[in-house]
């Protein structure tokens, strides 16, 4: 790597490498970062979603719901680069492992279409990672987060979910189910996503606590969704994230079970050594 050390106007030593992207004033990165949006009829919310995207990005990659509106051509005229995903199955969580499978980058982060995620905000997911973090996961409640977009309800729901997910994992989330997260590319490996729902999110965050990955809580602020309305339906998919989570917790204990030694066996090891 060519580098060399100069003074700045003010006196100062600045470091300048030619391999390496300035994202902020504070930090660049050599590692190239891929963007997953999967949209579904989501043509009038790119534009406010791909205009607070950074330039450094290495890549878009929208997967595509079968949308019967402009939303591929849209994508294509904000970001002439941008990679298409035709998505073949249902769901949201179908839908994120089509992107993760198209992604080049060696970061990958999750965004919604629908206008609620700030792109801004990618620059400290980003540097979470790059100092250390195997999943960068945002939250709305950690300090300095936020929400427009939870009924009462809603957050009740999700902190009653996370309560059991903390309790049983051994994590320490302030929020469970919210789709702006970033992670290592090789951290795909160790966490074999296997769900096409909304629940996508919370069999991520569970993995990667059983997976024993590093996590760092990014406090981010969801906004309203600006067009359209969600297929997020709180009771039905409030129930599927808790089958999730029973069924993560019952193949924990499984586990166990099969690596636990047999008593019998230690007893006749015991005897021969």
């Amino acid at each position: 790597m060519s580098s060399v050390l100069r003074p700045a106007s003010t006196g100062q030593e600045t470091f300048i490498s030619a391999n390496y992207r300035p994202i902020s004033s504070h930090l660049a990165i050599t590692p190239p970062v891929s963007v997953v949006i999967p949209a579904m009829n989501e043509a009038e919310n790119l534009p406010y979603v791909f205009k607070t995207l950074p330039d450094w990005i290495h890549e878009v990659v929208l997967v595509d719901g079968n949308s019967s509106d402009d939303t591929v051509e849209v994508a294509r005229s904000l970001w002439p680069d941008v990679k298409v995903v035709p998505q073949r199955g249902k769901g949201k969580g179908d839908a994120l492992i089509t992107g993760f499978q198209a992604c080049s980058g060696d970061i990958i982060v999750m965004v919604d279409a629908d206008g609620s995620a700030d792109g801004n905000e990618i620059v400290s997911y980003v540097s979470a990672l790059v100092s250390g973090a195997d999943f960068a996961k945002g939250s709305r409640f950690a300090n300095g987060g936020g929400t427009d977009d939870m009924t009462f309800i809603r957050k009740l729901g999700n902190w009653a979910l996370c309560t059991v997910v903390n309790r049983k994992f051994g994590a320490r989330y302030t929020d469970l189910c919210y789709g702006y997260n970033a992670f290592w590319r090789h951290c795909l490996d160790k966490i074999d996503l296997d769900c096409t729902g909304f629940e996508v999110e919370t069999l991520m965050n569970i993995r990667v606590v059983k997976a024993g990955l590093k996590v760092q809580e990014i406090p981010s602020h969801e906004y309203l969704r600006i067009h359209g309305t969600s297929n997020l339906r709180a009771v039905r998919d409030g129930l599927r994230v808790l089958r999730v989570i029973l069924k993560e917790r019952s193949n924990r204990r499984a586990l166990r079970r099969r690596t636990q030694p047999s008593p019998m066996l230690d007893t006749v090891r015991g005897e021969v050594s």
